[in-house]
């Protein structure tokens, strides 16, 4: 893997990797019953969507800052593809607690590292086209993060149809930092209002920001002090010199036993929207593949465009991929099992 001169020594990627992926158990799951978590797929043969993300930081971030958040009960899938990646950079928690939580402890331990840290949220279940435009819209939000490290930057993608199972962003006034405010999020609008909102502006928003970690915990502070201060605690008392490493993972276990289930999006972003500002992306071929539809869909476009990256399959000896979900879409395609 291949890096470009990163834009900052404080810029800092977190892949989150830690989702079961259910909505695509239906081309996930392998004939003997195990189903495997989507990152941990190729769409047509060659690295994982874990290992395209990880690559997709790559372009603005240095290796050694680059960080995955996964779970505890993925290892035999996780410890194969990120084999190459530094210890301290994967990031593991005991059982899903929703995005918020994952991205919470995932800031709190870069913090503990960079305390000047900017992050780029990559979730591991995209498909981007031209995955140039996309790096550069990003440079343009890491741009304005530098001059204003006091809004996140949500990144929202042109759209290029009409799609009731994404989520929507609705800009609000333009800035002088080339950036538009938030005016609300619409999640999984019906038809004919996905079609409004798209006439009047409205962006996709793929879940995709760059941001000030601490301004993302301050964030946090306004909704959930109680869990931000106890898992600060037990994590600087999990840190401390001396206290032998299965005691800590003891105690972060019996931490996520009680914490919460938040989702990112709904429970944290929503509310807060004064607080963020958006960056249009031009249409650069992205795709969220969360659901079989929504797999398929990307497929058929990829076998209808010659010139796309991963039109042929790239299928490598030492692949991690465990399933290949266009040849499971083709399956049970010619089976009558999808649309």
């Amino acid at each position: 893997m291949t890096t470009t001169t990163p834009i900052d020594n404080h810029v800092w990627g977190l892949v989150l990797a830690a989702g079961e992926g259910s909505r695509l158990r239906a081309l996930t799951t392998r004939p003997c019953g195990t189903s495997v978590p989507k990152q941990f797929c190729s769409l047509n043969g060659g690295d994982t969507l874990l290992e395209d993300a990880i690559t997709r930081a790559s372009g603005l971030v240095a290796a050694e800052r680059i960080c995955t958040i996964v779970a505890q009960q993925h290892r035999e899938w996780w410890s194969q593809v990120l084999r190459h990646m530094p210890e301290q950079n994967i990031i593991v928690q005991p059982r899903n607690r929703g995005t918020a939580i994952g991205i919470l402890y995932s800031l709190l331990n870069i913090l503990a590292r960079d305390p000047k840290a900017k992050i780029i949220l990559l979730p591991a279940d995209h498909y981007v086209r031209d995955e140039g435009t996309l790096r550069q819209s990003l440079r343009v939000a890491l741009d304005r993060l530098e001059q204003d490290s006091t809004s996140p930057v949500l990144l929202g993608l042109v759209p290029e149809e009409t799609d009731p199972e994404l989520g929507y962003i609705v800009p609000g006034m333009g800035d002088p930092l080339g950036g538009n405010s938030v005016r609300r999020f619409v999640e999984k609008p019906e038809l004919g209002l996905a079609a409004q909102i798209i006439d009047s502006g409205g962006l996709w928003n793929a879940f995709i920001i760059a941001a000030s970690a601490q301004q993302l915990v301050n964030m946090f502070m306004k909704r959930f002090a109680p869990v931000v201060m106890e898992m600060q605690v037990i994590m600087s008392r999990c840190s401390q010199v001396g206290l032998p490493a299965s005691s800590g993972w003891a105690t972060i276990v019996d931490m996520y036993e009680r914490l919460p289930n938040v989702d990112f999006s709904r429970d944290l972003l929503e509310g807060q929207e004064e607080s963020l500002r958006v960056v249009r992306v031009p249409t650069c071929g992205w795709s969220d593949l969360g659901t079989p539809h929504r797999v398929a869909e990307t497929v058929r476009r990829l076998l209808r465009d010659p010139t796309a990256p991963q039109h042929r399959p790239r299928k490598r000896v030492d692949s991690s991929a465990q399933i290949d979900l266009a040849a499971m879409h083709a399956r049970s395609e010619s089976t009558g099992l999808t649309a």
